[in-house]
């Protein structure tokens, strides 16, 4: 699964939009005060993890864009 597949996924299972960002797909406005995220590390690895307080926490760290994507779904479904 990609981003923007990923997306879809969520919204079509009623996913609130302030839950979570996915880079470059889905980075609500205004930012929410937490929320889980899948991005593209400085190294070239996928994380997810979440926001709270101000601070990211990275929870895991995938070697592809599908193995993040089904762990954020993992997280929110």
């Amino acid at each position: 699964m990609r981003r923007p597949e990923l997306r879809a996924v969520l919204e079509a299972a009623g996913v609130a939009d302030g839950y979570y960002r996915i880079e470059g797909v889905h980075e609500p406005v205004p930012t929410p005060p937490d929320f889980l995220f899948l991005r593209r590390s400085a190294d070239g690895v996928w994380e997810t993890g979440a926001y709270e307080r101000g601070r990211y926490e990275v929870l895991d760290r995938h070697p592809d864009e599908a193995s993040a994507c089904g762990h954020l779904l993992r997280l929110l479904v």
